[in-house]
């Protein structure tokens, strides 16, 4: 070996290691890792993330980039891309998002020297307003859900009295569907008042419980005692599935079904939907919205600022109702 090809060979192997220190797929899982770790960030979001940050690894390969090397007119090419696309402005918001945090990681943990996603601008976009139910509708749904023939066979009274049991609790409390079906039998005690609920970031809050959840509660669990006596479960909707507990989406199809025996639009309704009727009732009959961001497990204000419209409604009610020159 010559001595100018033995002296540019540790050169060379130093730049392949940190090539492989700074390879793409490892900078995005060390990301991952963190959200996993240090935000407890779930399953699906983790996932979610994922697929957006090798779209954009996808793009930079095309383009003779990496993520560890990309200049901020490369991101913004990415994301003219992205427009080219037709993907809507959310998802795009959503893309930008996952880019902004990725670099600043990266930034703060020594990956780069610099931070090019930080000066990127994201697209305009109007905040729809979520979509909700009225109170004769939710009237009319849990009216369905606890209408079932306590004759029938005993496996059809248990899954009635489960699903009963979701939509009382759902609409009681408001939770997260993820928080709603993985919750403990230990919430079901007799003398609870409130739940305790772990959300996003692993973070414990208390959920007040009303008389008609706990009377729901009451009667799903004694059919589920008489179906299966001795077992026992620390999921209060246990399930032979992988997680152990009934899975989100199971429960959205029977919700569906549900919605359409109610005479409502199955298409309508959701489990967001009646977290969102949660917060808007709440609102409209005089809840303040720090607490209502409390029940819902908000880290943000912000967040809880789209049920704004509801507060904006009820004060024109409260002037054109009470004002004493409103009628003329």
């Amino acid at each position: 070996m010559s001595q100018t090809m033995a002296r540019s060979y540790p050169a060379a192997k130093t730049a392949r290691a940190k090539r492989a220190r700074n390879s793409d797929g490892r900078l995005i899982g060390l990301y991952l890792d963190m959200l996993a770790a240090e935000r407890g960030a779930a399953a699906n979001t983790l996932a979610a993330y994922g697929r957006d940050l090798d779209d954009l690894a996808d793009y930079l390969k095309d383009s003779r980039r990496s993520i560890a090397a990309a200049r901020t007119e490369d991101l913004r090419a990415y994301l003219g891309e992205l427009d080219r696309r037709g993907m809507r402005v959310t998802t795009l918001a959503r893309r930008l998002s996952a880019m902004r945090q990725l670099y600043r990681f990266l930034y703060a943990e020594g990956h780069r020297a610099d931070d090019p996603a930080a000066v990127l601008e994201g697209p305009r976009r109007e905040r729809a307003l979520p979509k909700t139910l009225t109170l004769a509708e939710v009237d009319r749904l849990l009216r369905a859900a606890n209408a079932y023939d306590p004759a029938a066979p005993l496996p059809v009274r248990l899954r009635a009295a489960r699903l009963a049991c979701l939509v009382e609790l759902l609409y009681a409390t408001g939770l997260r569907v993820s928080e709603l079906v993985g919750l403990p039998v230990s919430a079901a005690r007799r003398d609870a008042r409130v739940i305790v609920v772990r959300g996003k970031g692993n973070k414990e809050r208390m959920v007040p419980l009303n008389e008609a959840a706990k009377r729901a509660m009451t009667r799903y669990l004694a059919l589920l005692r008489e179906s299966a006596p001795g077992a026992e479960s620390k999921w209060l909707f246990p399930s032979f599935g992988e997680a152990g507990h009934l899975t989100r989406q199971h429960f959205a199809r029977e919700l569906k079904a549900l919605a359409a025996g109610a005479g409502l639009r199955a298409a309508q309704l959701s489990p967001h939907v009646l977290r969102h009727a949660f917060a808007s009732h709440l609102l409209h009959n005089g809840a303040d919205l720090r607490v209502v961001q409390t029940l819902l497990g908000h880290a943000d204000i912000s967040t809880t600022q789209i049920y704004t419209h509801v507060l904006e409604e009820r004060l024109k009610s409260l002037v054109r109702d009470l004002h004493p020159l409103a009628r003329d």
